[in-house]
């Protein structure tokens, strides 16, 4: 394999490119997703391949998609034996595009690592959180302030804490320092990852019934959530509704835990 040189390419901001380089952050993202050799993993946007590497080394088969046309000529290139031998599977597609049965996972179980563009990481997030086939773990290398809102870690929750904690654990696992990317870019990453992925928070509720109430608590965060839930879905009732699941009337949305939430669902 043809070493990779930072002069090789020029990151492209309109993609969100900036490349690990930490061994340590790269070898963190496998072994905190539990990954071994009996697992299928879907690694979004490889860049130039520092994460497929170690991938390759554990698990039994890594499907790696990429949009930019360079990275995934080097790719191509450079780990002819890992494609020929059935062990990586390169697409070259769009990750906001990509369908599952591009792949071949529609019942395939199947993980994600990622070191994600930080412009689309909700998108990516939301579109595989709510996949038919939902992933069983994802390891992300996101913008640090985005993985302390996933974990709450102030305290306060919000619609992005909500929407993953009501399909998934996430845990805050390791921060990445700025000066660990080529280019450098302007705040600091971390590594996230979400566990036990499924349904069955929502215990039979519809997702989309939980996602309107989600976003209509959230919609004005200066009001009270029964506020919230007046104005936005029309709800009279909402403080008798509040107190009936054991919530003080003048709660906010943001204290309110995924329990919380489906106890509303229910209620509503």
């Amino acid at each position: 394999m043809t070493e990779f040189k930072e002069t090789h390419f020029r990151a492209k901001k309109s993609l969100g490119q900036n490349f690990l380089k930490s061994e340590i952050a790269l070898k963190t993202m496998v072994s905190s997703a539990d990954i071994d050799n009996a697992d299928t993993v879907l690694e979004i946007g490889p860049g130039y391949g520092a994460l497929t590497k170690y991938l390759l080394q554990t698990a039994k088969k890594v499907i790696a998609v990429e949009k930019d046309d360079n990275l995934f000529t080097w790719l191509s290139d450079n780990f002819k034996t890992e494609i020929a031998e059935g062990k990586l599977q390169l697409i070259h597609k769009d990750i906001l595009e990509f369908k599952l049965s591009d792949a071949g996972l529609e019942k395939t179980k199947y993980k994600i690592s990622a070191n994600i563009p930080y412009n689309i990481t909700g998108q990516i997030i939301r579109q595989f959180m709510t996949e038919n086939n939902q992933p069983q773990t994802m390891s992300l290398l996101v913008q640090k302030e985005v993985a302390e809102r996933i974990v709450a870690r102030d305290g306060k929750e919000s619609i992005l804490s909500q929407s993953i904690k009501i399909f998934g654990d996430p845990t805050f696992v390791h921060k990445v320092s700025r000066g660990q990317f080529h280019p450098q870019p302007n705040v600091d990453s971390a590594i996230v990852v979400v566990k036990n992925i499924s349904r069955d928070r929502l215990e039979g509720e519809s997702e989309e019934k939980f996602f309107s109430i989600l976003r209509a608590g959230f919609s004005h965060k200066r009001k009270t959530l029964a506020g919230n839930l007046k104005t936005e879905l029309e709800i009279k009732d909402a403080d008798k509704i509040l107190t009936k699941i054991n919530l003080p009337p003048d709660i906010r949305a943001e204290r309110l835990q995924t329990l919380d939430w489906l106890n509303l669902v229910k209620n509503l």
